[in-house]
């Protein structure tokens, strides 16, 4: 089988091309599960996993999902399609194996989502390993086999992913059929070669741009950006584009030098990751009491986040972050996100972010990609930011 692979590698090599992925907004996952009355059991289940994970002190908690982004990518022979969370804070690509019928797997009525799932045997491509992995995420996990197949999402090739034979009940909530991980090899389980690794032969460059479109009521789903591989796509992304080298080739990780948003400053060199998996932004306990302080914020026992009044969205002040010498404006309508929660409040998607002592302490989830194209550069090990053209609110 590895064979196969590296065979397939180097017949892409002559056909060197740019694809294009439209990314598909799944809409607020608090406002759906709101609406179905299921939010309340979903908080509950997404704080005890959380808790489990601090206990541990095994990983940072990355699991901040509200808003998801999802691309097409078909596998097998004929091709099944699948909605799937682009994902660059992870290395796995997985799919929910069609033999797995526990509620989890078929998706509870609350995402008001109709899930796909893999059919191994009409695959005539279909190769199943002796081997079977766990992947853990911050809110969730999956159990199932290794296996190999033909994947479709930029030009088609072999890819090893897990046949998910079990997922965590969490996942239920979450509309989408699995997740392709864009991250680098070393946080990849199994030592399973990343999709974006296996497409690199294929591409004009080793690089990939996503651009995610700006809306003011993310309750609502839709399209929502496009994920450009082999090229800077310069029809959404401005022309000038600013780098910053990785600190560390495991996740999309890289150094900021400060912070700011209203009265509160302060420099400080701290590495974050960029990801796209992750709704909001995160930081550390104490920024988060000051954006609390500077925006005014209040505390939703119901709903397990931070509120303003919608009324003060256009005039929230902006969250400021130093990259490279270059500071970096995420504007108010940004981050202050009408989820139609009732009562006139609106959401602060800013999130108190438990890295547990060690790795990123930051991560700059939607808000920020939404405001700057990220560019990940896998070929100079650096990643670009280009302001983000949107043609209205």
């Amino acid at each position: 089988m590895k064979t196969i692979l590296i065979l397939a590698a180097l017949v892409a090599m002559v056909y060197s091309k740019t694809y294009k992925m439209e990314a598909r907004s799944t809409g607020s996952l608090i406002a759906r599960l709101t609406k179905a009355n299921l939010y309340k059991k979903y908080l509950e289940e997404r704080n005890l996993r959380r808790a489990q994970i601090l206990k541990k002190g095994s990983q940072p908690i990355m699991d901040y999902y509200d808003d998801f982004y999802t691309g097409n990518v078909t596998v097998g022979t004929p091709g099944q399609t699948f909605a799937l969370a682009l994902d660059t804070g992870s290395s796995n690509l997985w799919v929910i194996d069609a033999d797995c019928d526990t509620g989890a797997c078929d998706g509870y009525l609350g995402s008001v989502y109709t899930r796909r799932k893999f059919n191994t045997t009409a695959s005539s491509t279909f190769y199943a390993e002796n081997a079977t992995i766990s992947i853990q995420y911050g809110s969730g996990w999956c159990d199932g086999q290794l296996a190999v197949d033909t994947v479709s999402f930029a030009g088609e090739h072999a890819q090893e992913f897990l046949d998910a034979e079990d997922i965590a009940d969490i996942f239920g909530y979450m509309p989408f059929d699995g997740i392709i991980g864009l991250a680098w090899p070393a946080i990849s389980v199994g030592n399973v070669t990343p999709p974006m690794q296996n497409l690199l032969p294929t591409l004009d460059e080793p690089l990939f741009t996503v651009w995610l479109d700006r809306k003011l009521n993310v309750s609502m789903g839709g399209s929502g950006g496009l994920v450009t591989y082999g090229a800077i796509d310069t029809t959404n992304c401005d022309l000038n584009v600013n780098y910053v080298n990785l600190t560390s080739e495991t996740f999309w990780q890289f150094s900021i030098d400060g912070f700011s948003v209203g009265g509160f400053s302060e420099e400080n060199t701290e590495d974050v990751i960029s990801d796209t998996g992750t709704s909001w932004i995160g930081g550390p306990s104490y920024i988060m009491d000051a954006v609390v302080d500077q925006t005014g914020a209040q505390y939703s026992w119901e709903y397990g986040i931070y509120t303003v009044n919608c009324s003060t969205m256009m005039t929230q002040p902006d969250l400021q972050f130093t990259i490279n010498g270059l500071t970096y404006n995420i504007t108010s309508e940004e981050y202050i996100l009408d989820l139609e929660l009732g009562d006139g409040q609106c959401a602060v998607a800013f999130f108190d972010f438990e890295s547990g002592g060690f790795g990123p302490t930051w991560i700059l989830g939607d808000p920020f990609i939404r405001a700057f194209c990220n560019i990940y550069d896998i070929g100079q090990s650096r990643i670009g930011f280009a302001k983000a053209k949107h043609s209205q609110l």
